[in-house]
């Protein structure tokens, strides 16, 4: 439901599964403008998390080679940066925005609120809207989406309060947009928010027809003397990574330029596997909600990364004190089908992967070597979890 509050603003109830439609003008049909007192103008301590693909990394370069027949990384394999997408310069730019806007940076922004913080996180979906596109496959992309930013807001410890959706077309498909917005529905159920309103822009020839682009906003809740920050790490806590379902939603430049390099398509199989290629890089993103506030609520949890763009080499460090780094035990999970493919047929370096893909573990928890035991032991029954490392002296991320 959309509720007039002047003639250039409405405010977002929860009164409606997704808000009815504003009137449109030639160019832009919109659902549902926040108004510009909201809420997002107060929060400059926002994350600029380097998760999905760097939506501003649009243009997707071409894999040079050289005479050898190298990349143009130096050598026969690929890498993310031949995708398209420059981690590095991510980071960069997180760095000067840094400046501008000092203490962001964390997988969620924290703004606080009597006895409590809010947590406030943004993200899309990346390029695995041109799987979707490719595989006609709509129902679970919302899905993603709305795990993108929960997952980034309860490595605080927040339990997601609500979250908000954007949907961009050329023209808009009533039928296509239906089954989008289903999934983020889905989403939100899993993660127990509630989905307040979004908003509809209908752009003509903006997009390719038939195609479209996602954002989502989720805002949660935490005590401040509950918050999960990092700041009680120490060397030789625990690394307790939990299983993700596959590729997630991140990396997905790099996945097309390899499908392309396989000469296969999406409705091949998966190698010997009994599901195809585009089942497999489908699978919706897992949303640790639940299991990770149980966790937290048992104590023992010091820290949480969510295992996004930059892999388990840039994110995990993201949560520890300076000084501190952590030895990942090679082999201490099960790595899924999907990236051993990847990796064979890109003919990806180990760095690369563990730079670019979650390798099968989607959520790093760090705890106590006493919390560990209890964690493992509870994943045997209700959910799975592995000891992948731990905190060592040093920075960065190393493994044996």
């Amino acid at each position: 439901m959309v509720t007039s509050v002047n003639p250039n603003t409405s405010r977002c109830f929860a009164s409606s599964l997704r808000p009815s439609y504003s009137k449109p003008n030639s160019s832009q049909t919109q659902l549902c403008r926040l108004s510009s007192g909201s809420l997002s103008n107060t929060f400059s301590g926002l994350s600029m998390a380097p998760s999905t693909e760097f939506s501003r990394s649009r243009r997707i370069f071409s894999l040079s080679k050289n005479e050898s027949g190298e990349s143009a990384s130096g050598h026969g394999g690929l890498t993310y940066k031949d995708a398209g997408v420059d981690i590095d310069a991510g980071s960069e730019l997180v760095r000067r925005i840094a400046k501008m806007a000092p203490g962001i940076g964390g997988f969620g922004g924290l703004y606080p609120l009597g006895d409590s913080y809010l947590v406030a996180g943004t993200d899309g979906v990346g390029t695995k809207l041109k799987l979707a596109f490719d595989t006609g496959i709509h129902e679970t992309i919302g899905i993603d989406l709305v795990a993108m930013s929960v997952n980034d807001i309860v490595t605080s410890g927040a339990k997601p309060l609500f979250f908000l959706d954007y949907f961009a077309t050329s023209r808009l498909d009533v039928d296509l947009a239906e089954k989008v917005v289903k999934g983020i529905v889905d989403g939100c159920q899993q993660s127990d928010c509630t989905l307040l309103g979004g908003e509809t822009a209908e752009m003509p020839d903006f997009y390719a027809d038939g195609e479209y682009d996602l954002s989502g906003f989720a805002v949660g809740i935490v005590k401040k003397d509950s918050v999960i920050d990092g700041k009680n790490i120490v060397a030789g806590d625990v690394l307790i990574g939990l299983p993700s379902s596959g590729v997630h939603s991140n990396g997905f430049s790099l996945v097309r330029r390899v499908l392309v390099h396989s000469g296969l398509s999406l409705k091949d199989q998966l190698p010997g596997e009994a599901i195809t290629l585009g089942e497999a890089l489908m699978a919706p993103t897992v949303i640790y909600v639940k299991q990770v506030l149980d966790i937290i609520s048992k104590g023992g949890v010091k820290g949480v990364a969510h295992i996004t763009g930059g892999g388990f080499t840039d994110n995990i460090p993201r949560v520890f004190p300076k000084g501190l780094g952590a030895v990942i035990y090679n082999g201490s999970w099960e790595i899924l089908p999907v990236f051993k493919w990847i990796q064979e047929v890109g003919r990806i370096e180990e760095a690369e992967m563990m730079r670019t893909f979650n390798m099968g573990i989607g959520m790093v928890l760090v705890v106590s070597r006493e919390a560990s035991h209890r964690i493992l032991e509870n994943g045997n029954g209700a959910y799975k979890a592995y000891r992948i490392g731990e905190v060592v002296r040093g920075e960065g991320v190393s493994y044996s």
